[in-house]
Order: structure tokens, then sequence, then C-alpha cells
């Protein structure tokens, strides 16, 4: 870790032998549930942890035994009352009335109280190393165990076996069936996270060139002095809350390509004037190897530059590690962090998967990561997704599985990030919210600037309405129509219901079957626009994150030169969350310590603010017109709805095309903006100084 980073101890020592506890409640060492005799041939299977692209016309065959599986993750089952002890004693270090208010946990206090039992751990373990795996380590918060073997080996202990797959022409391999165990350690086994080698994709987009009928077209590209304008960083800034002290993690499985590059990106737009800002790479525990720079390193890059932007004197830290066969290195560097000495205050994660293909397993894997991290104080912030409603269906030109997030951002225990366009250029008012010349640190911005979802889709209305077309669906709507199919894809802000972390589909990567979403947690519950679904709604909050598809995107600096005209052009929620990140630090360093999960305060600020029938003063729609005592920017205009075919969640009336819907039936597309809170931009977008200046001392 870099000379910025702080050691967060909790200050009550806690031991579970001593029967210590936060608060009042005392919280007895958890109880052995392995307590049968073990028999290889009394077996359960684990289900909902096979990948839907196991199938028998993806198959080319065995993987040889002799095949390596590095850092597999066995996934420990707690009994349920030591879940519900686990999450009240969260919500306990997050209620400001709480006698243990802000008492984090160490990861050894988190392992000592809400661990598995030590006794069950050793069985488990032992049993792996009977079939030939090596064990390479247990999670410090004894929730996961880390292992190495051989497929052959996974054939005879999980009865399951490896094969390659040929998806769309690309080699993978996976399981090809739902991994079974012995029926004395399945009270304490949730599954195998992973047995394939599909990794969590990057959340960004590159800028294209688009063709909307308006003529010729100018370019408002965001950089840093923008940033800091349209979302009042600077009176922070100016009073000296710049991040200073505070640490930025950045999760990749790649280094950047060129480390200088982001000394240049700071030089030319003005934030190396902050000279306390710092950059590193690291390669955090023992199962972590340096993965160089890989595909991802455009990713890797924009994170770090763009979490300075909005916290220019903090530390960034980029915490790599080389994926292996079944593991997503991300997830190695992360587990590695939360188990040190030293864990980090803030983290970002820019990646998704689909929550209804990732597995039951992974789905949990990712869960209780984030659940220790935020128990110990850390601050955790993900992008919802870059795929509108559909995010099974990211990065294609249209929804073919229906309503789906990304089960790397419905936790409770992370904040989840979307994405918002400019919509001036839909309103005409480009003039007005941006100068004609830039100044000496290509800044353009006059003002905040109205905000509409990023849609690059012919289902959005706007985008159908801006060329002349009333309906987005049908033989006559604009997605069917020769303009409109140009814009057939699934890029857009992402958000929903979560539908899918537990249990399996009865479709492959299609919500339903035995499919449940993570329980609603208790700061989201009552909140004006908020669904009465029962389940986790993402995103959050929003940012800009949009491509160019209104003439706005961001600019990054990859093999650059120090002229910002001949960057990288690009958008996502890859943006968004590490900004956001960089946002938290300047709250941790106003509020003069780390503050877990940011999610209850900022529900309870938005509560406030927007009460039970929003605020006329916070609509987006107003522009340079909104409220200057605005915390939040509630986005009412537009909505983040995509192009589909089929059957899932697709209203297709006529036509080639349908749009995304909540019914086959009828229109009802998922999703739209409304008063509050919407899964199309969460709570809205956020006036920094305004929140960092509220946020509780």
């Amino acid at each position: 870790m870099s000379s910025g980073s702080k050691l967060f101890l909790s200050t009550a020592v806690l031991t579970a032998l001593a029967g210590i506890s936060i608060g009042t409640s005392v919280q007895a060492a958890p109880a052995p549930q392995i307590v049968r005799t073990l028999d290889e041939n009394s077996r359960v299977t684990l289900e909902g942890n096979t990948r839907p692209e196991a199938n028998a016309q993806n198959d080319r065959g065995r993987v040889a035994d002799s095949f390596a599986l590095d850092h597999l993750q066995l996934v420990l089952r707690r009994p349920q009352e030591q879940e519900r002890a686990v999450d009240a004693a969260i919500d306990q270090m997050h209620d400001r009335q709480s006698p243990s208010y802000h008492k984090w946990l160490t990861a050894t206090e988190f392992g000592q109280r809400f661990g598995n039992a030590q006794a069950d751990v050793d069985k488990v373990t032992a049993w792996l190393t009977a079939h030939g795996f090596h064990v390479n380590d247990v999670s410090a918060g004894r929730t996961i165990i880390d292992f190495s073997g051989t497929a052959g080996q996974v054939r005879a202990a999980f009865h399951t076996e490896i094969h390659n797959l040929d998806v769309n022409g690309v080699h993978h391999i996976a399981n090809m069936a739902d991994p079974q165990v012995p029926v004395a350690l399945a009270p304490a086994i949730e599954g195998i996270a992973s047995l394939h080698d599909f990794m969590p994709r990057p959340n960004y987009k590159v800028k294209t060139n688009y063709t909307l009928q308006r003529g010729a077209t100018t370019d408002y590209a965001v950089l840093p002095a923008d940033l800091a304008t349209i979302y009042n960083f600077t009176p922070a800034f100016n009073a000296g809350i710049t991040g200073l002290g505070e640490t930025v993690v950045v999760i990749e499985d790649s280094d950047v390509t060129n480390v200088p590059d982001w000394t240049t990106f700071r030089q030319v737009t003005g934030l190396s004037n902050y000279t306390s800002g710092s950059f590193t790479q690291v390669h955090p525990g023992k199962n972590c190897s340096d993965p160089g720079a890989t595909g991802d390193s455009g990713e890797a890059s924009l994170d770090a530059q763009w979490s300075s932007a909005a916290a220019p004197n903090a530390a960034i830290v980029l915490a790599s590690c080389s994926n292996t066969q079944t593991n997503f290195g991300g997830f190695i560097a992360f587990k590695s962090l939360i188990d040190s000495k030293t864990p980090p205050p803030i983290v970002s994660i820019s990646y998704g998967e689909c929550e209804t293909e990732d597995t039951a397993a992974g789905n949990k894997y990712v869960s209780k990561l984030f659940q220790q991290a935020v128990a110990q104080g850390i601050s955790v912030f993900t992008s919802s997704g870059d795929a509108g409603a559909a995010s099974c269906d990211q990065n294609t030109r249209g929804a073919t599985h229906g309503v789906g997030v990304s089960g790397l951002t419905t936790t409770p225990y992370n904040v989840s990030v979307g994405g918002t366009d400019f919509g001036d250029t839909y309103a005409g008012t480009n003039t007005t919210y941006w100068s004609g010349s830039n100044s000496s640190v290509y800044g353009s911005a006059l003002s905040y600037v109205p905000e509409i979802p990023w849609n690059d889709s012919c289902a959005s209305q706007l985008i159908a309405s801006f060329n002349g077309a009333t309906t987005t669906y049908g033989s006559d709507g604009f997605c069917n129509t020769t303009a409109g199919e140009r814009d057939l894809t699934t890029a857009a802000g992402s958000g929903g219901p979560s539908g899918c972390a537990t249990g399996k589909p009865a479709v492959a990567g299609v919500v339903g079957g035995s499919c449940k979403g993570w329980p609603k947690p208790s700061w989201q519950k009552g909140f004006v626009g908020i669904q009465n679904d029962k389940v986790r709604d993402v995103p959050d909050v929003s940012l800009f994150a949009a491509n160019g598809v209104w003439d706005h995107f961001y600019l990054y600096c990859s093999r650059c030169s120090t002229n910002p005209a001949l960057w990288s052009g690009a958008g996502g929620t890859s943006f968004a969350s590490p900004i956001f990140a960089g946002i938290q630090a300047l709250i941790d360093q106003k509020a003069g310590g780390t503050q877990g999960n940011p999610d209850p305060v900022l529900y309870s600020l938005a509560a406030t603010e927007y009460g039970s029938a929003g605020s006329k003063s916070c609509n987006a729609v107003k522009g340079n017109k909104v409220g200057k005592s605005c915390i939040f920017y509630d986005v009412t205009e537009g909505d983040m709805d995509v192009n589909c075919t089929g059957t899932a969640d697709c209203y297709l009336p006529s036509g080639t095309n349908g749009v995304l819907s909540t019914t086959d039936k009828k229109y009802k597309p998922a999703f739209g903006t409304a008063t509050g809170w919407d899964f199309a931009t969460g709570i809205g977008t956020v006036n920094v100084t305004n929140l960092v200046n509220a946020w509780p001392q």
C-alpha cells in the first residue's frame, strides 16, 4: 500500500472466546454445523452453480484430468441465526444512536465473531486435502477457503466434470453439472466460486460516431475541470477538502499500460497543482501474481485517472492480480486487502457480471467479501453496469434474456453507481451550458447541466422523439426504421431489481425458477419512488457516464500526448464508480474517519431533501436554475430502456425489434425516470460540496 494508506482498527477488542461483542448483546462463538459422520456415498447437489453456457451445443469434450485449476474458492455457509447476527451488527455500526456506531472490526475479529466454526473449517480443509487438493489459505473472516488442484480431483471430489466449451467462437472451460458434496459437509458449504473461466467484464464503452439527424455536431467532452464545475467540487477544493491523507483503491485484473499516463493526465488537466496526490500499483497477498498490462488496461487507466479527478490530493492505489483459470484477479486482490492488517478505507470496482449467470456461489462469494469489508469500515463502490436493465446482454445489439442486473452491484454492502447523460443537446441549449472555448486546463462547462439517463438505444424515448418518431416499438416505431436500426444496442446506464442472487433459473440466463433476489435493506425501504418489491434495487446514485450519443463523453489518457484532443474518448459506469469513490475520500477527510457503507447516510440525506413528493427545486431538468442548497439532483426526464427480441420481458407487438418491458403484453419500459428514486438513476446525482458539508461529522 502507499504511504497515504491508513490503518483503521476497531475501537473495541472483541473475542469470541470471551463472548464479548459490540453493543449490549453477547455473540457466542459459532457452533459447529458438521456433526454427522462423513460418508462419501451420501451426497447433496449444490444447485444453481452451473453456467448457462455449459450445455450440449457448446460442449467440446472433457479437459484432461491433469488440467490445473488454481485458486478455487469454496464459499462457506453460516447458520441462519449467525447471518442475522452479522447483519444486525453491521446495522448497529451504521446507526448513530447505537453504542456500536463506527466501531469497526478487524478481519480477525470479524472471523472470530461471524466466521464459521473453526472445527467446521478444519473438517472441510481436511476433506479437501484428502482428495489431493492444496489448501492455499482460509480467509481471515473464516468464510472462504482458497484451494488448488486438477480437473480430475474436482471430478472425484465434487462429482462434476470440467469441459472445453466453444461459445460464439471463443474457447472457455466450465463444469457441466452442479457440484456435489457429502451430506455431512453440506450444512457448512454454499458452493464453489467458481469452476469456470467466465470473468467479470469492465463497464466502459468507447466513443463511437453517432448519426442523429441534426446536421453538423459539436462534441462537448468532459475533463476534470468540467466535472468540478458541473457537480460543484470547486468550493470543497478551495476549502482544502481534496482527499488529503485519504486512500482510494481501484480493483483491477490488469496494470496500466503506461504509468506516466497518470502524471500526464494530471498535468494537462490542472490536477498536478494538488501536490500530495500519488499513484502506485500493488499486487497484494501471497496468492497474487502481477498481471502486467492485459486487455483490461484501459479500464485500469481510466479508474486511476478519474478517481484522482474527484480526490486530487488522495493516494490512488491500483490493486491488481492475475486472473486464474477460474477466479477473477480483482477478487484475489480485494480478498487479500480486506484480510490485511491495513485494509483500505475506500474501494471501487468497475466490473460486472450478470447476476443470473454468475451462479449462486459466485453471488454469495461477492456478498461475503463486501460484507466483511463494510464491517471493517471499508466503503465499497461498484458500477451498476452498461446495459440498461439487461445486464445479461451487455455488449450486444439487443436484449434476449429479459430484465437482469449485475451480481457485483446488488449486495446490500456496496454503493451501486449508475450513469447519466447531459440533456442540453436534446433541449437545444448547448451554448447555455458550455463555453465556446476551453480554459487553460481544458474546462468549458459553465454550470450544472440538465441530466437524463445515459441511453444509446433506439428504445430511448428521447432519441426516438428527437428523430421525429412517436413510439420506439411496433412496425412503425423507431427501432424498426432504417435510422433506428443504427441504434440497436444495449449500451445504457444499468439498474433494476435483484432477481437471482440465489437459486437457479428455469431458463438459462433468465430470472425465474427458484431464483430469489437479495432482500431489500432497511435504509432503502419507504423512500419516495422506491419499489415495494421486497428486494435490493439498484442503482443507489448516479453520475455522468455517457459515451457520446448526445455529444458528451469522458477523455482519458492512454499512451497519450499532452494534447487532449488526441486522447481516448469513452463512457460507462466504470467512470462513475471511481469518481464517487473519490467523492467519498472528500467525505472521509471532512468527517474525520472511514464511513463503512455510505448508503444509509446517502438515503437519509436524500429522504430529507425529497420528502414524500420529491423536490421541485432539485429537479435536474432545471439545469442552472437548480436550487443552490440541493445535495442531490433528481433526474426525472428520459429512460434507460433498450431494444430486444425474443419472449423474455420484450414488448414486441409487431416488427422485428421490440423494447424491454416488465410485461410482454404492453409497453411498460424497463425503466423510466420518476420523482425521487428510480431504476434509471437511483437517488440521482450530487452537488459534491453540499454532500460533503451535510455529512454527519
